[in-house]
């Protein structure tokens, strides 16, 4: 038995604590730093999510983690100028892990501060070099370069995070935790995500591009590693909202269509242009931004204190009517479901936000009301059958 011994458990009070393994080596190193109890849950379930993202489309990945549930997940594809400024990654040179930690980092970046962040692949001094910048806990990676490693050992005066990974590690098909002194049992969801969940297409709309095909694998792989109920929204190679741990299908659906919708707002000209002094740090302007697109046209961040304090001239407001003629022009986002959807209304607010092709498991006895709400809107719906809550 091999073992490793933390501070605490999920609080203080929660003493003693320590990962371990019955049988065999612990898979994991620490490189640098010292690990909590929970930062390692989000390490082991944030690198399953990345290592099977590479698996099923051969594309680097990355996923932005807090409490055990993805803030962000995303692929290595280029990003364009909008999405460089937008993750403030300006004129890096930005090698395909680095676009995908950039893309999941900021799907939603208010969450994703203090985050767990996890690698598919080595992580290089460009990565690095981003992960530097940004309000972290810790990285997961399958191992990092000399100088990845060099500068990930800068931060936090010394005490960021870095764990390696064994890549080839398989863990026993069973698993077991213990809640209230009774111990459960069950087999690892283990089933592969790939497109043949793809093909029961039960709507009028019967095609899935290339891109939607890409972007539901997207969905589902993150929703079995994302704390149940929950919804998933992905678009372009990357999530952009996803609702966790509610109880409500339909809350799970407005959650992430907010999140989806502020991320689309983040592409408007007028957020883009906001005039921030020079010195204002990442956490402060993204805080901002969240309340200039969320304010009402006489909404807090434009009061005198907080304009002057942020920028260097008052920001004309984000109005309503802009707000809604930006979002409907949004078309071509994907959403999957970790369960079916017991009505309609999923759908109908799903469509508010973009949505065009969807991916459920299907089952329910409304099952007909929802593909008719589909049909409606000229969304293309897959049932995949394939439940996928994770607690």
């Amino acid at each position: 038995m091999t073992e490793l011994e933390l501070k605490y458990g999920c609080n203080p009070n929660q003493k003693p604590a320590r990962i371990f393994m019955k049988e065999g080596e612990l898979p994991v190193q620490v490189l640098n730093g010292k690990p909590g109890y929970i930062n390692f849950l989000d390490a082991l379930n944030s690198w399953q999510l990345v290592k099977e993202l590479k698996e099923t489309t051969g594309l680097p990945a990355a996923a932005s983690f807090k409490h055990v549930s993805p803030a962000g997940a995303a692929l290595g594809l280029p990003l364009d100028d909008a999405l460089k400024q937008m993750y403030f990654v300006g004129e890096t040179e930005l090698t395909s892990l680095a676009c995908a930690y950039a893309r999941a980092r900021g799907a939603d970046r208010m969450s994703s501060y203090g985050d767990w962040a996890a690698l598919s692949d080595v992580c290089d001094a460009a990565t690095a070099q981003l992960i530097k910048h940004e309000v972290s806990d810790g990285v997961i990676a399958p191992g990092y370069t000399e100088e990845a490693l060099d500068i990930l050992k800068t931060k936090k005066k010394g005490n960021y995070n870095v764990v390696q990974i064994d890549p080839a590690y398989v863990p026993a098909p069973m698993e077991h935790k213990d809640v209230f002194g009774v111990t459960f049992e069950q087999g690892r969801n283990d089933s592969k995500i790939d497109e043949k969940w793809l093909e029961n297409l039960v709507t009028e709309n019967k095609h899935f591009t290339d891109e939607q095909k890409r972007d539901l694998l997207l969905c589902l792989i993150t929703l079995k590693y994302t704390q149940s109920n929950s919804v998933c929204y992905a678009q372009g190679g990357q999530v952009i909202g996803v609702g966790a741990g509610q109880q409500s299908r339909i809350h799970c659906t407005r959650l992430a269509g907010n999140k989806a919708d502020l991320w689309q707002l983040r592409h408007h000209p007028k957020v883009l242009g906001l005039p921030f002094k020079e010195g204002i740090g990442r956490a402060d302007r993204d805080n901002t931004i969240d309340l200039y697109m969320s304010a009402e046209e006489s909404g807090d961040v434009l009061d005198e204190g907080k304009w002057q304090q942020f920028f260097t001239i008052r920001p004309e407001p984000l109005t309503a009517e802009e707000k809604r003629e930006w979002l409907g022009k949004v078309t071509g986002v994907c959403l999957g479901s970790d369960a079916f959807f017991p009505f309609g209304d999923n759908v109908e607010r799903a469509f508010r936000s973009g949505v065009s092709a969807i991916v459920q498991p299907g089952g329910s006895i409304r099952d007909d009301h929802v593909i008719m709400t589909c049909n409606n809107h000229n969304i293309a719906m897959a049932f995949c059958g394939l439940r996928l809550f994770h607690h």
